[in-house]
């Protein structure tokens, strides 16, 4: 009998980068946990140079360089949103998309004052994806990045709320920012700001929470729900939000539901037609309650939960042609890792990650729960037909030696 416990996951997926307290807040998790998280805005000054992650050079590469399209940017000016067929043309020879980035024409909007907003950083640059990859695996929430590069004496957008915590890093430049009380707290992904549009405009009227200007380095922690607004100063600003993708209790509300419903299906009675004649539900709605409740208490919603949070983020790049050369060139002494952001667990004999799932044989798991340790192994540590297998899968890859 193998004497593995029920569950094991990859050691990254719990223990902490040190991100919060060392480039954000200089709080511990913790700290963070306990004191600020989803409570209240917080202002930390000169949390970290951030050179590292983004800059105007960057911003330069990404709209001129790197042949991105819609929707990796928005243009926006005085709370509008531009067209995209305003910023956008086709690539030209070889490249017949029409949806392709106008440094041209974005240049133009920006010196009329329109905010960039280079959308999804996390797919498209690779400081920031490393970064925001680290802070998710620390909050156990997916986290997105977006740069907002903003002239001089403009705004992007109105007072608003936001469906997600975001994290504001300022990168250059200085913005004011004002902030003010949710006038509704915590709101789910399907409650936008829209919807609260005349108290929102209200709010945004009164005495702000926090009324501050950020300088490169500082930055701004907003739950979700607080009214903001920002206004670059005498230079333009870029600043970079990273969107913290709450998990709820209502999502887990949401899958124990499913879990639920899942397990009625096999229930004959469940699946069979309401009587002829019935008006309404009422005749029925006592029995259909009884078997929901009997369900509800009998589902289990973790294996839903985990390949929900699993399918919203990424693993770590892999490349092809480097994952081939290890494959072909596997040897004994062959250092290898597990991908990083898998989101891998163990339970009895099948691993499942961000890429798929294994099933394994009982002489195989000790080497599985050995490589969820993150650290490097020689292929020989591991096994070799193992670790071709977990190769070819995509879970392993080549370790720098």
């Amino acid at each position: 009998m193998s004497t593995l416990p029920v569950a094991l996951r990859d050691a990254g997926a719990t223990t902490g980068a040190g991100i919060l307290e060392a480039r954000l807040t200089g709080l511990s998790r913790e700290e963070f946990a306990r004191d600020v998280w989803a409570l209240a805005p917080l202002l930390t000054r000169g949390a970290s140079d951030f050179s590292d992650l983004f800059s105007a050079a960057a911003v330069d590469e990404l709209v001129s360089r790197r042949g991105l399209r819609t929707p990796f940017l928005r243009v926006a000016k005085d709370g509008a949103t531009l067209p995209e067929s305003s910023f956008t043309s086709p690539g030209g020879v070889g490249a017949t998309v029409a949806d392709q980035l106008d440094d041209t024409a974005l240049w133009r909007s920006f010196a009329d004052g329109a905010t960039l907003v280079l959308q999804a950083l996390q797919r498209t640059w690779e400081p920031v994806a490393e970064f925001s990859t680290r802070l998710g695996t620390e909050l156990g929430h997916p986290v997105q990045a977006n740069a907002y590069v903003t002239p001089p004496q403009n705004r992007g957008f109105d007072a608003h709320y936001d469906v997600h915590d975001v994290f504001v890093l300022q990168i250059a430049g200085t913005k004011r920012w004002t902030i003010h009380e949710p006038v509704h707290p915590d709101p789910l992904r399907d409650q936008p700001w829209t919807g609260h549009r005349a108290a929102v405009a209200e709010a945004a009227r009164g005495t702000a929470r926090i009324d501050t200007v950020l300088e490169p380095g500082d930055v701004l922690y907003l739950p979700r729900g607080w009214l903001h607004a920002a206004q670059a100063q005498g230079s333009v600003s870029i600043h970079l939000t990273l969107g913290v993708h709450n998990w709820t209790r209502h999502a887990l509300a949401e899958q124990l539901a499913q879990s639920a419903l899942a397990l009625l299906r096999d229930d004959p009675r469940m699946r069979g037609s309401l009587p002829l004649g019935v008006d309404g539900p009422a005749d029925e709605l006592g029995f259909v309650r009884e078997r929901l409740v009997a369900a509800l208490s009998a589902a289990d919603p973790e294996p839903l939960f985990h390949r929900s949070r699993r399918s919203r983020s990424r693993p770590a790049p892999m490349g092809p042609l480097a994952q081939l050369a290890a494959v072909d060139s596997l040897a004994q002494d062959s250092p290898v890792r597990l991908r990083e952001a898998l989101e891998a667990r163990l339970e009895g004999r099948r691993l499942t990650t961000r890429v798929g799932w294994l099933d394994f044989t009982e002489s195989d798991l000790p080497s599985v729960a050995r490589l969820l340790d993150g650290e490097v192994h020689t292929a020989d540590h591991l096994g070799l037909e193992l670790v071709e297998r977990l190769l070819r899968a995509g879970v392993l890859v080549p370790a720098e030696q």
